[in-house]
């Protein structure tokens, strides 16, 4: 039976970089305070880059260590929330700019589960015999839909794109993967998008930004992205001895330190990168593994746990095999 495999990884940040100590210039805050909370030492904030060019060049560099042309490709998938434009969508103009002129392509919005999910669509379409290449890239220009006047979320926040070359093989590759989803707490990560407005109904107008309950969110992930291991790790008669690296969203440290709690793990087996790119949303979990791989920490054979949870309220875990 064929899986999922991934044979190359991207990823890229905006050129500006911004520290806490550069918001509290701005706002009333200040390191101590950002940092024992989150873990989140800077962020990286978009001036010219655009969610659709960062993007590209994620998806390029990881085409690049895959070996696969363009006209390979056979479906792009784009995880995000903050499109630059409502249509097309994200993954058909990169698919434009890429020549992925034999490729199918739409996006995906799950939040910050975002990207596991588009693996997980992934694995579907290669188990099925669908597809056999395919490129899934997370992306996100968060700073465009923050209230910067907003300091208990707006410090979390940041931009950037991670991508994967997907192809079918024989051996390694994804296992299995169990996601959930619970609409009924949406409100709890909330971003409205625009009003009705037309010749019949004139709703008032504003600009929308995220709004979240921090504790309400806390409180869900913590329980939540926990079981979602157990029950991956008990479909498949793994123990946590056996978990090579769990790689997972990057909201908060101390989330990621209680899911460690939980499973008895050592905090070496949970690799961070949000001190120094914040919460990415869907481009959290691709960023991680790119500075994984290329820093030489993925070995073949290891096996590996993802993990996403975010706004939808959207949930779920991978075991995959390097």
């Amino acid at each position: 039976m064929m899986n999922a495999h991934i044979t190359g990884t991207g990823s890229v940040l905006p050129k500006k970089k911004v520290t806490n100590f550069d918001l509290a210039e701005r706002m009333d805050t200040n390191d101590e305070w950002i940092v024992s909370r989150t873990g989140i030492k800077e962020r990286h904030i978009a001036t010219t880059e655009t969610t659709a060019g960062m993007a590209v060049e994620a998806a390029e560099k990881a085409m690049q260590e895959a070996g696969v042309q363009p006209e390979e490709l056979e479906l792009i998938l784009v995880a995000t929330v903050t499109a630059d434009h409502i249509v097309p969508s994200t993954a058909c103009e990169v698919q434009a700019a890429l020549g992925a002129k034999n490729a199918a392509a739409m996006d995906l919005n799950a939040a910050c589960s975002g990207f596991v999910f588009a693996l997980n669509t992934a694995q579907a379409y290669v188990r099925a015999g669908i597809y056999k290449k395919l490129l899934i890239v997370g992306v996100e220009t968060l700073s465009k839909v923050v209230d910067w006047s907003d300091r208990s979320t707006c410090i979390l926040f940041g931009d950037g794109a991670g991508a994967a070359v997907l192809e079918a093989a024989e051996e390694g590759g994804i296992q299995d993967f169990v996601q959930y989803s619970d609409g009924g707490r949406g409100a709890a990560l909330l971003c409205d998008a625009r009003p009705v407005r037309n010749l019949f109904a004139s709703q008032e107008y504003k600009q929308e930004y995220v709004k979240m309950d921090g504790q309400e969110v806390f409180r869900f992930a913590v329980k939540r992205v926990a079981e979602s291991i157990d029950a991956i790790l008990e479909r498949n008669g793994l123990g946590t001895e056996q978990i090579s690296l769990y790689v997972m969203h990057q909201a908060n440290a101390r989330i990621i330190q209680a899911v460690a709690k939980h499973l008895g793990e050592s905090m070496e087996k949970f690799p961070m990168n949000l001190d120094h790119c914040g919460n990415t949303s869907g481009a959290s979990v691709p960023l991680l593994l790119d500075e994984l791989n290329r820093a030489g920490r993925l070995h073949r054979g290891d096996r590996l746990i993802f993990s996403g949870f975010g706004g939808g309220l959207t949930w779920g875990s991978i075991y995959m095999i390097w």
